[in-house]
């Protein structure tokens, strides 16, 4: 008799494929693949953070907290439950006792004490707020609902997987007869300063549902499809690509299926690819072979109808890139500056690399860093972020007094943009550092350019437009083998000496040569759209 099924909470963010596959016992000789190095730093990272807040609650909160000790989850739960029935204010690290009957197993960071009952709390190392009003928080000296108040700085910032996760904690303690009156769960972020308390039963989701509604809906779905996997039965869930494949360790099982058959969204991705398949287009082929004047007749919203033929057709021939447009343009200037930043997650940007090149001001042309190597966060970030920008303003200055033009250049402006504007805000009346509103005006300027902007407008792009898919059609690479922005965050970890190792110093080089080479791949890329060898890539009417 096969076992029951019992599924944790993060089923309900999950892709229902990926549950399937956990859950069919045929799979059990197949692994999957080794997590992505970046996505197994960023768990560790966040393992990290929530012991470090146990830690600060212990010291808090003294003979009223307790932690659940490691072992088998079974023994975990029964020494939850005792704690709960015990009346212990504060449990840290809480296995709550599965519900066979529900289907439903899980952990919770933290529960509190609550009137008669326990509330789940969260530990996440990401941002929970955001500046503003509205945020119910109490602070972390008295983590309990009660104590919590409308805070007039912060608005809660929208994280719907946290939301879900605590409705699964909140329907695991009703089961357990341990739930507190209502319907509320909190969250400590990146920060730990504060609680922020959700009314999971507030109608404030899309079309007026809550998140317990949501997340029973969710739920009842993936259990499903868990539980026809594991019976044999007809899969209710299908391979088909989506964002999340990118890092999920059974991609490589779906994609040699979807490559086997030639599946659609190989082109297309998620829903735009579940619209086809319905209107009977189903394979790449299928997809290439419509005509471009019924393009229109296509459902699609995430890629432009005659883009998603013209990348199917392109796909078939194995192409990385196609024009667009007969003539490939950007804009360029006498004085040039390629711009790139590394971050931390949410700690802060360590590190402004530049690539310098064009007419001559007086400086010498090449790469130049601007870093901080003090763990983040660290008022030194201050410091880096100061001196760049001093640097960079002198460069525009002396081109424009030279009578020559300015501009820089970054791939995908969002993140460079992010951290530009919240360094002049964190780090304001520090000497060197810009108002925001100086650095407001100069990314709305002609000024700043984005090449990742001019790569989606002027070409199609089959396998993605990440600037490591893009830099060796122009004839770029990259040094380092292991050369990605996920591999650099553990880079950082060992160069600055994260959770009390000892610095490595090669990683910094590393890190600093692997920033020079994603500069000198902007200038490349913005050289090579404006050369003769870009007529190379075929042109999409030509397809």
């Amino acid at each position: 008799m096969k076992e029951k099924v019992l599924l944790d909470a993060s089923v309900v963010t999950r892709c229902r494929r990926r549950v399937h596959l956990e859950n069919d016992p045929a799979m059990q000789d197949q692994p999957p693949a080794p997590l992505d190095l970046g996505i197994e730093q960023r768990i560790a990272d966040a393992a990290e953070h929530r012991r470090a807040v146990a830690k600060l609650l212990s010291r808090l909160h003294g003979p009223d907290w307790t932690e659940i000790p490691r072992g088998a989850a079974r023994d975990r739960a029964e020494l939850t439950l005792a704690a709960m029935r015990a009346g212990t204010r504060y449990i840290s690290a809480a296995q709550l006792p599965s519900d066979e009957v529900s289907g439903r197993r899980g952990t919770v960071d933290l529960l509190v004490r609550s009137g008669d009952g326990y509330v789940p709390v969260l530990v996440v190392r990401h941002k929970i707020t955001d500046p503003g009003r509205g945020a119910q928080v109490s602070p972390v000296e008295r983590p309990v609902p009660e104590a919590a108040s409308t805070d007039q700085t912060r608005k809660v910032r929208a994280q719907p997987r946290d939301q879900l996760r605590l409705a699964h904690a909140v329907r695991l303690l009703q089961a357990c007869g341990m739930s507190a009156a209502g319907h509320r769960g909190g969250v400590i972020g990146v920060e730990a300063d504060v609680v922020v308390w959700h009314d999971l039963a507030n109608p404030n989701w899309p079309g007026g549902r809550t998140a317990l509604t949501e997340y029973e809906v969710r739920f009842a779905d993936r259990l499903a499809v868990a539980t026809a996997a594991n019976e044999g039965a007809e899969p209710l869930a299908e391979p088909s690509r989506i964002n999340e494949c990118k890092g999920c360790p059974w991609w490589p099982v779906c994609e040699q299926q979807l490559r086997d058959r030639r599946d659609v969204s190989l082109v297309v991705r998620g829903e735009d690819a579940t619209a086809l398949r319905d209107l009977g287009v189903s394979t790449v082929d299928e997809l290439a072979a419509v005509p471009l004047e019924r393009a229109d007749e296509l459902p699609l919203t995430g890629v432009r109808n005659t883009d998603a033929i013209l990348l199917a057709k392109a796909w078939l021939q194995d192409l990385p890139l196609v024009r667009r447009v007969s003539d490939v343009s950007v804009p360029r200037a006498d004085v040039e500056v390629d711009v790139d930043m590394e971050s931390y997650g949410d700690s802060g940007a360590y590190l402004w690399g530049c690539w310098l090149s064009g007419a001559d001001i007086g400086d010498e042309p090449g790469y130049r860093a601007f870093v901080s190597w003090e763990p983040l966060p660290s008022d030194d970030e201050g410091r880096s972020f100061a001196e760049f920008w001093t640097w960079f303003c002198s460069v525009r200055r002396r081109a424009y007094e030279r009578g020559l033009s300015f501009r820089a250049y970054c791939y995908n402006e969002l993140a460079e943009n992010r951290w530009m504007l919240a360094s002049a805000e964190r780090f304001a009346g520090k000497p060197g550092v810009p108002s925001v509103a100086e650095v407001r005006e100069f990314i709305r300027s002609a000024e700043w350019v984005d090449l990742f902007a001019s790569v989606r407008e002027q070409f199609l792009c089959p396998n993605g437009k990440g600037l490591k898919v893009i830099a060796p059609s122009a004839g770029f690479g990259w040094r380092d083998a292991e050369a990605s922005g996920e591999n650099s965050m553990r880079w950082y970890r060992d160069a600055v000496g994260l959770g009390g190792t000892v610095p490595v110093l090669s990683q910094r080089d590393r890190i600093l040569r692997y920033n020079e080479d994603d500069v000198r791949a902007t200038w490349t890329i913005r050289r090579w759209m404006t050369s003769e060898a870009v007529r190379e890539i075929p042109f999409a009417e030509d397809l």
